[in-house]
Formats: C-alpha cells, sequence, structure tokens
C-alpha cells in the first residue's frame, strides 16, 4: 500500500512541478532517490508520464492525466487534448504546428503554434484548405471511407498549382499511400511556397475528427526531412486520438 500511496504523490508532485528531474523530486518530497525512480518507472508504464526527450532527463504529464481529468467532470475538448501535444511537437521540431478540423470538403484551421525561426509559413486561423491540395485536407480524406471519396472526386478536383493532383485515380492511388504510411505529404501543392506533413486525428469510432500538420516553407525542406517531420506528426496525432478514444485495431 505505501508503494501505491508513494506513487500517486509522485504523479502529484510532478504535475506541479514540470517538467522535473527525479534529483528535484526526491528532494522536494524528502524521498530517497530509489523510491522516486521506481514511482516514475511504474508511472512511465502506465503511461501516465514521459520524458522530455532532452538531457538531462526530466519527466512531465501525458495527455492520459488530462483524458482523466476530463472524463471526470464529463468535459473533453478536442483543443485541451490537442494543445500540450502539438507544443511539445513544436518544441521537438521547431516548426509551425497548425490543428484543423473538418467542414464540409474542405477543412478549416483552428490552431496555431508558430516556430521561432525568422522564416515561417503563417496561415490565419479560419483559413479554409482543400481537401486534396493541402496535407490536413488529404490526411482527414485518406482516413474517410471510400463512399465518401467518391463524393468528394464527384465535385471536380480543383487545380491551385503544378503540383496539384487533378486526376481522380491519382488522388485515389495518393491517399491509399497516406492510409499505409499514416501521414499525408505536400509538396507546393496549394501554394508553391508551403510544404508540410498532417496526420488524420480519430475520435473513439475512427472517423477523423480533425488533423494536425507541421508546415514550412518550400525552401526549407527536401522529402526526406518531410518524411522524418511525418514520423513526428503521426505519432503525435496518434497520441491525440488515443486520448480521444479512439483504439487502435489490434494486429494478428
Amino acid at each position: 500500500m505505501q508503494n501505491v500511496l508513494n506513487t500517486l504523490r509522485v504523479l502529484e508532485e510532478l504535475a506541479s512541478r514540470q517538467p522535473v528531474g527525479v534529483a528535484e523530486l526526491a528532494r522536494a518530497m524528502e524521498l530517497p532517490k530509489s523510491t522516486v525512480q521506481r514511482a516514475l518507472g511504474t508511472l512511465r508504464t502506465a503511461g501516465w508520464i514521459r520524458q522530455t526527450g532532452t538531457p538531462p532527463t526530466r519527466w512531465t504529464l501525458t495527455t492520459k492525466a488530462l483524458l482523466v481529468g476530463r472524463q471526470a467532470t464529463g468535459e473533453l475538448g478536442l483543443r485541451d487534448v490537442a494543445v500540450p501535444v502539438m507544443e511539445e511537437l513544436r518544441r521537438t521540431v521547431d516548426e509551425t504546428v497548425h490543428l484543423a478540423v473538418p467542414e464540409g470538403d474542405r477543412v478549416v484551421l483552428v490552431e496555431r503554434l508558430e516556430t521561432a525561426q525568422p522564416v515561417r509559413i503563417v496561415l490565419p486561423l479560419g483559413q479554409h484548405l482543400s481537401g486534396h491540395a493541402s496535407a490536413n485536407g488529404k490526411a482527414i480524406l485518406a482516413a474517410r471511407s471510400p463512399e465518401a471519396v467518391d463524393r468528394y472526386v464527384a465535385d471536380g478536383l480543383t487545380r491551385f498549382t503544378e503540383a496539384t493532383i487533378g486526376d481522380p485515380d491519382a488522388l485515389r492511388a495518393e491517399l491509399a499511400a497516406i492510409h499505409a504510411r499514416g501521414y499525408a505529404l505536400n509538396e507546393g501543392e496549394w501554394r508553391t511556397d508551403v510544404a508540410a506533413v498532417a496526420a488524420a486525428i480519430l475520435g473513439p469510432d475512427g472517423t477523423p475528427v480533425a488533423s494536425m500538420s507541421i508546415n514550412l516553407p518550400a525552401s526549407r525542406c527536401d522529402r526526406s526531412r518531410l518524411d522524418d517531420l511525418g514520423v513526428h506528426v503521426r505519432a503525435a496525432a496518434r497520441e491525440i486520438s488515443a486520448a480521444l478514444g479512439y483504439e487502435e485495431p489490434r494486429t494478428a
């Protein structure tokens, strides 16, 4: 019982001091460092905390704590869950991160966290993006049913740049590739100066409720860089999806 109480105390203390290291927690709680380390190991295994990824090792809460708290009050909002994950993503990649939600056949930007780099991509909140010529739009479209894709294609595929996909079969092939790798790419398909990667955020029933993207000037990236960023945005989107109640299908 004492081990359980110590673990809960560590969780509460970490929440008030995060990001925090084991030595600082041990001093603040007047507990042996070994006791705090065991508690942190338990909390990490249970998915309540994670390392910040920068030395020295420091710990912070995951969105699981937020999910439980919101469930206790009967309230859980997309922004509440997404923004802490977006902040961590921005710190990791040092590029602008956007959150978008579906609105008809397009998506609309609802949140933005900007990079500190002097040359950046800044899109206004409320900006509508194409469903087939933006990373956010393609990420959401790839997560929808084939019937929904057919309805979208039937309305025509507007060309925005020379790189925009205008052929329905080519778009379907692109959406299949997005579904397989878990993130969408935009290499100048909406605006020639904008590159982006995005991943869909899924609700409990598996339907896309939002997408998250990393946007940067096309001049500052190549395909290799975009694929590297795609891995990061895919992991972040999956974390948010899980916090919203989505469960990944189990593989055989």
